[in-house]
């Protein structure tokens, strides 16, 4: 086959993860993202030093700065417990870890005091966690003061205090007086143990470094593993006080390891499959929810990638799915757990075995070539035989030399899931109705699946449906793809789905009205007719109407089953509904504009007649009160009266009867007081004189 159809293929081939496999990705982009929502300060500060040390070392080993963020109130706390002669070890432990990372400015007598409490914590301590508190915090310590040689005393005793807490299976305890072993506890020990080979003022003995060698090989028997390759530590101590998952108990180991590597000379010989499992383990986790597992999923892996017994290298496809579109070709690449760049190194795709025809793999080792730029291998000369469907990778990495700081391992042969896709071609579609006993065609019409064309046909309950179509790959060989379904529905959104089975090169299927009548619940009329085509490695999968059936179909018997309740469409049940559009009645014939006025004339004569009675009557103002109290009683009663008649005229014009009456009951006892006062100082005025 020539160069031209190689390259067309190399078109073709998209890779993507299978749900069977698990394909591992260093730490990317995605985690730094999720640790700046995770470990965000609430209010711009940490719970405890302990959640501060963990939120700023994640940062930190992502390549995130956010030391900042909170330091002013993390650093005060950091002095306030280092400077503190009553605060606890484990209190002073994070502190002096908080202080490594934030620079917290704690002086060199505050931090000497506080290593003299650690040493004689060490001295003192009955516990492991006392002896890891005290032993890992003056080796910050020593850390954090420059130019100070600061010592263990008696480091090979309290090494041997520790060592007699260790257990045949390699795991230990976290007192003498407690006889359950922990995986955890043995994680905690062998850095307790580094941090007292680093501070001891001589040489420790070197049959306790190989006594402590052969129990790190020991606890590696009981490592657990998956179907995956992943390798992991579970706990085993029944009585701890929380919970310890595999994620803590694996990370407490690997922190373990990671520094008794870097404080002894002795060769820590750990074999390269067993750290490329614990890899595997920590990447397979993806991005953790919780704080507690992010922290020890990123530190871990920072444990692995910076050690003196082996660094893993990981295999590893830039992205999910290379689509076909882009041009792109088969491409993989090797880096650390982290991400950063792998040493010198060449990739060959030793075979490519596909899961359908034998035909369709490749056994010859061939090697990709490689990317600067992009730091990828690419392969892209496909054999003449590919054709779509699951195949699976299989790579080596070798690396160019061997010089090197660090140890560097890899898989001896790392397999890839792969899937290659492409565009499957539906041929001889074609959809008839057939008589039920001849089985001769009435009615026939050819599809064409690639357009939105739909197709009106009508049968009866003696007459069968049949739709046919065939599916070839690029090559012409046979796909049969994932699912293959025909769906009638009803116009009442009864459905029915049947599935399309194949034959050789052909897939077919015949509907049978007379023996489905029961099935169809014996409902005449449209049936939409739909048609599912779909697989994974198939590019053009399908989902569309082809057209509509109207069935005749028999009367419905009285014990036949009835069609299911379809669902309540709660759109349309609690929706808005259409807009209510009111016509209101034409008004009432109303009176001529004369009449009208004559009405209102009438009505205005009685008030009228009231006035021309008051003149009549001789009413004046002679009596009306002179003193400021009565004056102001008459005054608010004439008044109440004035507001009792601009009531009615509301009335009249504007309120309802019910305010109205309100605004009646209040000007009523109002007019009632005022009268009463008014009347009174009228009477009395009125005895006064006559009496005179």
């Amino acid at each position: 086959m020539g160069r031209g159809l190689v390259r067309f293929l190399a078109l073709l081939l998209a890779v993507s993860i299978c749900g069977a496999a698990s394909v591992f990705r260093p730490i990317s982009d995605s985690h730094r993202s999720a640790a700046l929502e995770v470990f965000a300060p609430i209010e711009g500060s940490y719970g405890s030093l302990e959640e501060a040390y963990e939120a700023l070392r994640t940062l930190e080993v992502l390549g995130i700065d956010r030391k900042s963020d909170a330091s002013s109130e993390t650093c005060g706390n950091v002095l306030k417990v280092l400077g503190s002669s009553s605060s606890a070890l484990k209190d002073a432990f994070y502190a002096l870890k908080v202080n490594g990372i934030q620079n917290c400015k704690a002086s060199e007598d505050v931090l000497k005091g506080i290593a003299s409490r650690l040493q004689a914590g060490a001295k003192d301590a009955n516990s492991l966690l006392d002896f890891y508190y005290s032993v890992r915090g003056m080796v910050l310590v020593k850390e954090q003061i420059s130019g100070t040689d600061l010592s263990l005393g008696d480091a090979e005793g309290i090494f041997r205090s520790i060592k007699a807490l260790s257990q045949s299976d390699g795991r230990w305890r976290y007192s003498s007086n407690n006889p359950e072993s922990s995986t955890l506890a043995a994680g905690l020990a062998f850095e307790t143990l580094a941090g007292v080979i680093s501070l001891a003022p001589s040489e420790i003995d070197p049959s306790l470094i190989q006594m402590l060698k052969k129990d790190i090989l020991k606890l590696f028997d009981s490592i657990e593993k998956y179907d995956d390759g992943a390798l992991y530590f579970d706990e085993k101590f029944i009585e701890a006080q929380e919970n310890q998952g595999p994620l803590s108990t694996t990370a407490s180991v690997v922190r373990g390891l990671a520094a008794f590597a870097a404080t002894t000379s002795a060769k820590l010989d750990l074999p390269g499959d067993k750290v490329i499992g614990l890899a595997k383990f920590f990447l397979g986790v993806g991005i953790p929810g919780d704080a507690k597992d992010f922290f020890n999923q990123v530190d871990a892996l920072a444990c692995l990638e910076d050690n003196r017994f082996s660094v893993p290298l990981i295999l590893s496809l830039p992205s999910t799915v290379i689509s076909l579109t882009k041009k792109e070709p088969l491409k993989v690449k090797v880096s650390t757990v982290l991400g950063s760049k792998a040493p010198a190194h060449r990739v060959k795709l030793v075979q490519a075995l596909s899961s359908g025809s034998k035909d369709a793999s490749v056994t010859e080792s061939q090697e990709l070539k490689f990317d600067a730029d992009s730091e990828t291998h690419f392969w892209d000369s496909f054999p003449q035989n590919f054709d779509v469907g699951k195949y699976t990778f299989t790579f080596e990495v070798a690396l160019q030399d061997s010089e090197h700081e660090k140890a560097y391992v890899t898989e001896s042969q790392m397999k890839v899931p792969v899937l290659v896709t492409g565009l499957i071609s539906i041929d001889n579609a074609k959809i008839a109705v057939l008589d039920n006993d001849a089985g001769s065609v009435e009615s026939q019409k050819q599809l064409d699946l690639s357009k939105d064309r739909v197709v009106s046909l009508s049968a009866n309950h003696l007459q069968k449906l049949r739709l046919s179509f065939q599916l070839t790959s690029s090559l012409g060989r046979v796909f049969k793809p994932h699912q293959a379904f025909l769906k009638l529905k009803h116009e009442t959104q009864v459905e029915h789905v049947f599935l399309v089975a194949n034959s050789g090169k052909k897939f077919e299927i015949v509907l049978d009205f007379l023996g489905l009548v029961e099935k169809l619940y014996y409902l005449s009329g449209k049936y939409d007719i739909q048609l599912t085509i779909g697989d994974a490695a198939m590019e053009n999968s399908l989902l569309r109407n082809i057209g509509h059936i109207e069935l005749d179909l028999p009367e419905r018997p009285e014990k036949a089953p009835s069609p299911p309740l379809q669902p309540v469409d709660h759109v349309l049940r609690y929706g808005p509904k259409a807009e209510i559009t009111h016509i209101f009645r034409a008004p009432e014939k109303r009176p001529q504009n004369e009449l009208s006025l004559t009405f209102l004339g009438l009505t205005v004569f009685p008030f009228i007649g009231f006035l021309i009675g008051l003149m009549r009557l001789g009413v004046n103002l002679k009596s009306f009160p002179s003193s400021a109290g009565p004056a102001t009683f008459a005054l608010l009663f004439h008044s109440a009266i004035g507001a009792v008649l601009l009531l009615y005229a509301l009335f009249w014009l504007k309120l309802d009867l019910f305010t109205t009456l309100k605004v009646l009951a209040f000007l009523g006892a109002f007019l009632l007081v005022t009268g009463h006062r008014t009347l009174s100082y009228l009477a009395s005025a009125s005895n006064k004189l006559k009496s005179a």
